[in-house]
């Protein structure tokens, strides 16, 4: 099969996307496009960014945020021409071919139950630190049934937990961002402004260090794909992916940027609490606002809480919609009440697995998975820059009408970004931490190719 042929007869959805209901308002889908950015990554995980890279933090997560805006313009643009709940995956299959549908779709798949399982975990942490003495396990898997029964019931369930989830990350890290703001210019009461005093060591451990904030930083924005593959659920799917991507850019500049500056200026990078408490309430605590530590737990409770929800959710659109391009076992493909509920149920079974080999196998099975998950999401990202070069060709010159989202400076900025793909994976093949990662990414991506090429030759002969 060629990939001509693949791009002239490749459907503008998937087969099975038309049962699917249409829940999603618009209130719905711009709350998950603002909660997508705001994750538990940013609350904790930004401060071994802090650790490593100094002030300079923000110059990384300015770097990775510009790519960022590149990625979710190129694939804007195809969700706004061909809406689908496959969204990336679908795209790759009518641009490039089957093969790479799969592997993009089955990859994220994985990616996404994994990352299911570790917010579980995360979040029974922060649950029996509160109440200790009870069960990790047991708090885990009553988030798993919570969230795998509002996704079984209607897709409005979702768009309802994602739409307040969202809502109370975006106001706490607005009111920590006003805060700051009023500590870094001396009008908070009973605070001095620092000024720059803690910006003079900006690159306090050169180049490297500055690597490892970068590479922190680009996988801390990792999930603002949800809100495509949710668009194909809403009342408008283009025009809501066309709002959604619009507003990207200062949603990443204000929420990420804005408050890395605000930290870096507020903390000394070097100060333990950075790392230990998270940079969010290590700046509370520096302003001494009292009870800081307890909620910014509760921030980061929602905040994994939400990831979960919003990951059930992808994973079983995901596996869905590769089904209804035959690139599945089909009883995943089926809906019911406007839902693919055989496919939520896996999607959680395979996230609760996870959880299980924490726990059973944490020195070995369980340290390949995460390994092998490491580096999917650049995977994605260049399937997706990929497809849109060569699909916005096609829909240029058949369907005009269609690009309602255009990415910027076409084709420049979409080499420019595949260029800061590939320097990523140079510098993640450098560092010894990330290097493991990206060869047992690099293999789960050739197996998977593999076997989607293997289908795509089968499905052509017969």
């Amino acid at each position: 099969m060629s990939s001509r042929t693949t791009l002239d007869t490749a459907p503008e959805t998937s087969a099975a996307d038309a049962p699917l209901s249409h829940g999603l308002k618009q209130r719905h889908l711009s709350m998950i496009a603002l909660g997508g950015v705001i994750g538990a990554g940013l609350f904790v995980g930004s401060g071994a960014g802090i650790a490593a890279a100094g002030p300079s933090i923000v110059v990384a997560y300015t770097i990775s945020g510009l790519l960022v805006m590149l990625v979710m313009r190129m694939l804007g643009e195809m969700s706004a021409a061909y809406p689908s709940s496959g969204s990336f995956s679908a795209h790759a299959e009518r641009a490039i071919g089957p093969w790479a549908g799969f592997t993009a779709g089955w990859s994220f798949w994985v990616l996404l139950c994994t990352a299911v399982g570790l917010e579980g975990i995360g979040a029974a942490k922060i649950v029996t630190g509160w109440l200790p003495g009870t069960p990790e396990w047991g708090w885990v898997a009553l988030f798993m049934v919570v969230f795998c029964v509002a996704n079984l019931a209607a897709v409005k369930n979702f768009g309802e937990f994602e739409f307040w989830f969202a809502a109370l990350k975006v106001g706490a890290i607005s009111l920590f961002l006003i805060l700051g703001v009023l500590a870094m210019t001396g009008v908070l009461p009973g605070t001095d402004s620092p000024g720059a005093s803690n910006l003079h060591d900006f690159l306090p451990n050169g180049s490297e260090g500055l690597v490892i904030g970068l590479l922190a930083s680009v996988f801390a924005y990792g999930g603002l794909e949800t809100v495509t593959i949710a668009a194909a659920e809403s009342e408008d799917p283009v025009q809501g992916v066309a709002r959604a991507v619009r507003t990207a850019m200062w949603r990443i500049a204000l929420f990420y940027i804005g408050s890395m500056a605000v930290v870096v200026t507020l903390v000394p990078w070097d100060s333990k609490e950075v790392v230990e408490k998270g940079p969010y309430v290590a700046a509370l605590d520096h302003l001494g606002i009292p009870g800081a530590g307890q909620l910014m737990n509760v921030v980061v409770l929602v905040a994994l809480l939400s990831a979960m929800n919003a990951n059930v959710y992808g994973a079983s659109r995901i596996a869905y919609s590769l089904v209804g391009r035959g690139q599945g076992p089909k009883a995943l493909g089926r809906v019911s009440g406007g839902v693919p509920r055989i496919a939520v149920l896996a999607s959680s079974v395979f996230g609760f697995v996870c959880v299980v080999l924490s726990y059973w196998r944490p020195n070995d099975v369980f340290p390949w998975l995460l390994n092998m998950i490491g580096a999917v999401i650049l995977v994605v990202w260049i399937f997706i820059a990929v497809s849109q070069l060569l699909l916005r060709r096609k829909v240029e010159r058949e369907a005009p009408e269609k690009l309602v989202v255009r990415m910027w400076a076409y084709p420049v900025l979409t080499w420019v970004a595949l260029a800061g793909m590939a320097a990523i994976f140079v510098l993640m093949a450098r560092q010894p931490d990330t290097r493991v990662q990206l060869y047992s990414t690099g293999a789960m991506t050739l197996v998977l190719a593999a076997v989607g090429y293997a289908w795509q030759r089968a499905r052509a002969r017969a």
